[in-house]
């Protein structure tokens, strides 16, 4: 049984069912009399209805199923002693029962009303009921169509719905990593620096106690770590910021995202790419920005190095970057795949997250002493 969120829809049902079991009443004395039986009949069925319009909420569950029982019992006394002149009120309860069933029910409790009251008129042998058979046949078959529709439109809302919680879950943990991330590497990166900075600080207050020249001297060397902790501060900010692929093309955002770095962290950088569209789409190329953004920003931060080669290039196998530096190197020398740093644990964090996020290969080549070459190989779509 399906329940509408809206709950003013079982308060209007009832009072409806009120309102035509109150009408069958007052009809079935004017216009047809019939045995106290059948007024017994309608009276009881007249003070149920009434009862159900005050307690709205009875429309549910096993007992919502009872309801409808009654509904399509009392639609069968209706049709069944009526004569002509009641039948207006039974092809109008009996839309009224379709309309019950089609709310509040599935396709299977519609079906069995409309095969049940259209097998009752088809064995009643009163003359009258074969202008009813065809109002019941022709809206039964409407609702029933309907009710299937309305099932299957139901399961494909039902389907949006998982794939909007499983999306939003996938954000969430996007969200959660990239906190992570950003946690550490400012742990990694400005936290350090100034932990250091305050410590020479004190330092130098105690030396400047004893040698004022000497304390000068190191004051020097404090001003020049402190510009060095502005421009790791300053990439630390740049990596933070949204990445903007430019009209959609990768390759010239890419060149941009480079030229911003040489400027900002002074080191040369020479970029290699055309400027041909690649073809991803725009959530997966600010992602591969995002990348390159932060192998660039790991460069200025750990390697020391004196200029950096950047190259992106598309082929038959996907997109191909490659970050390479002239800096000292991780403390380990060879060639490893991605598999094999996850193994050893060794190589950026961070940046084997984000090739795994988006499937891609990576490549990592450390040369200790002379530099470290990074490959992505981004699968295209």
């Amino acid at each position: 049984m399906h329940v509408p969120p809206d709950f003013a829809w079982p308060r209007y049902v009832s009072w409806a069912r009120t309102s035509l079991s109150a009408a069958a009443l007052v009809a079935t004395y004017l216009l047809s009399p019939a045995s106290p039986r059948i007024y017994l009949l309608l009276g009881t069925f007249l003070a149920f209805s009434v009862a159900l319009a005050i307690r709205s909420r009875w429309q549910r569950g096993a007992f919502g199923l009872l309801v409808l029982f009654s509904d399509t019992i009392f639609f069968l006394i209706v049709a069944g002693f009526g004569t002509g002149h009641l039948l207006w009120l039974a092809s109008l309860f009996y839309l009224y029962l379709l309309a019950e069933a089609l709310v509040f029910y599935t396709q299977v409790e519609v079906l069995v009303v409309v095969a049940v009251s259209a097998l009752f008129c088809a064995v009643l042998p009163a003359a009258e009921i074969r202008f009813l058979e065809l109002t019941v046949v022709v809206a039964g078959a409407v609702a029933v169509a309907f009710a299937i529709n309305k099932q299957r439109q139901q399961a494909k809302v039902e389907e949006l719905e998982r794939q909007l919680r499983e999306a939003q879950t996938t954000a969430q943990k996007a969200c959660e990593q990239e906190r992570v991330r950003i946690a550490s590497d400012f742990h990694d990166g400005p936290l350090q620096s100034f932990i250091s900075l305050q410590m020479r600080l004190e330092i130098l207050r105690k030396l400047m106690e004893r040698d004022l020249t000497a304390g000068m001297q190191d004051l020097k060397q404090l001003h020049t770590l402190a510009q060095s902790q502005v421009r790791d501060l300053r990439a630390f900010l740049h990596s933070m910021r949204p990445v903007d692929v430019e009209g959609g093309n990768l390759v010239s955002s890419a060149r941009r995202t480079a030229e911003l770095f040489q400027k900002e962290s002074g080191l040369p950088v020479t970029f290699l790419g055309t400027n041909a569209p690649v073809g991803l789409p725009q959530e997966i190329s600010a992602e591969v920005l995002q990348m390159l953004r932060e192998a660039l920003h790991n460069v200025q931060k750990h390697a020391a190095a004196t200029r950096v080669a950047v190259s992106m290039e598309k082929t038959e196998r996907g997109l191909e970057i490659s970050v390479d530096d002239n800096g000292h190197g991780f403390n380990f020398a060879g060639t490893y795949t991605l598999e094999e740093l996850e193994l050893l644990r060794l190589g950026p964090a961070s940046l084997k997250r984000r090739a795994r996020s988006l499937n891609a290969d990576l490549l990592l080549e450390s040369r200790p002493g002379r530099g470290t070459g990074l490959k992505f190989r981004i699968p295209l779509q």
